[in-house]
């Protein structure tokens, strides 16, 4: 990594889940300061009860400015005066207000430039919805409020996989597919990989729609009307596609790891794979947009909340790879800027 130590934003998710949990268990390591400098968009008592409770070691600072933000302290922005009254393991309308307000105030000074990345604690679809906040996840948001190609591109040190439709029901899946879809998620995925993750030549693989393709049309026939001749016509432009390979021998045979990046067309059939071989270690990042958001790849684990055994492993990972994309990309607008003007190669001598 670069000396540049990136102010990195972090939105708690819901209170009653293990999203703070594993914050601050990740930053009960000091060696987690060397990466960047943390802003937590919460309400410091809260987080000092949950220190309390969990009988944790990390130094708090409170700040009432991104500017006050100290190195090596695991600030905390206050969004809420308010007392919030802890539920673990409960989904209630007070743990979804604040998860929405801790999101929406992160997401802001994420724009307004006041931090340079953003890393995201579980949410819970179902409490955070209201009126002004109508939307299927963190993704859907970013989408919307940075009016980017939003791409949910799940990663790993071995994996990457990318989802052509998200969060949507199965039987809706075929209907949304279209020749547009497939080139916009490709050319993002390729793009994000030059420039998130340093690869010059992105080798991509995509999944079949049907079992074993559609068989030659005998399950299906979507492989063949639209997603094969779109890769066809893709791979003509010097692109690296590959497939569509049936996904029930792709992951088991080791065949992904000829690849650098495989594009699924469902949720489950790139997220099951995914987190059977990554979990722990695996990172949801939103690609596709000029900012750089980050999450772990679990959910808000009510299950375990507040029991003092939720692993951080995965928060850990959102942060270092929210880093490095952030390094990366500094990298790539220096090594593909041109000092020289126009006016300035006419006097170049060949």
């Amino acid at each position: 990594m670069s000396k540049t130590k990136p102010l990195i934003g972090i939105s708690t998710g819901d209170p009653n889940g293990i999203g703070i949990e594993v914050i601050l268990k990740c930053y009960q390591d000091k060696r987690m300061f060397h990466f960047g400098i943390p802003i937590v968009f919460s309400n410091y008592d809260l987080l000092k009860t949950q220190i309390n409770h969990l009988n944790l070691n990390v130094e708090l600072k409170k700040i009432d400015e991104i500017e006050k933000a100290k190195p090596n302290k695991l600030n905390i922005l206050e969004v809420s005066n308010s007392n919030f009254d802890l539920s673990f393991g409960k989904i209630n309308s007070q743990g979804g207000d604040f998860s929405r307000k801790s999101l929406t105030e992160a997401t802001r000074s994420l724009k307004d430039n006041k931090i340079n990345i953003l890393v995201t604690a579980p949410i819970n679809k179902k409490n955070i919805i209201n009126n002004d906040f109508d939307f299927m996840g963190h993704t859907d948001f970013l989408n919307k409020y940075f009016d980017g190609d939003a791409l949910m591109f799940m990663v790993s040190e071995d994996l990457k996989v990318a989802l052509l439709t998200e969060h949507i029901a199965i039987k809706n899946v075929s209907s949304v597919i279209s020749k547009e879809l497939i080139f916009n998620k490709i050319s993002v995925i390729k793009k994000s990989l030059i420039k998130d993750f340093g690869i010059s030549s992105p080798k991509i693989a995509v999944l079949s729609i049907n079992p074993h393709a559609g068989d030659e049309g005998i399950i299906g026939d979507d492989d063949q009307k639209i997603l094969i001749p779109s890769l066809e016509e893709i791979s003509e432009d010097n692109n690296l596609i590959f497939g569509p390979f049936p996904s029930d021998s792709f992951f088991g045979s080791n065949k992904y790891k000829s690849f650098d990046a495989v594009l699924a067309i469902y949720h489950d059939q790139g997220l099951i794979p995914f987190k059977t071989i990554s979990f722990g270690g695996g990172v949801n990042f939103t690609a596709g947009l000029d900012v750089i958001r980050t999450s772990p790849d679990h959910g808000t684990g009510y299950d375990i909340a507040g029991k003092n055994i939720a692993d951080p492993s995965s928060f850990r990972s959102a942060i270092y790879t929210a880093c490095k994309i952030y390094n990366n990309r500094i990298s790539y607008e220096k090594n593909n800027s041109n000092p020289l003007k126009v006016s300035d190669l006419k006097s170049v001598k060949k």
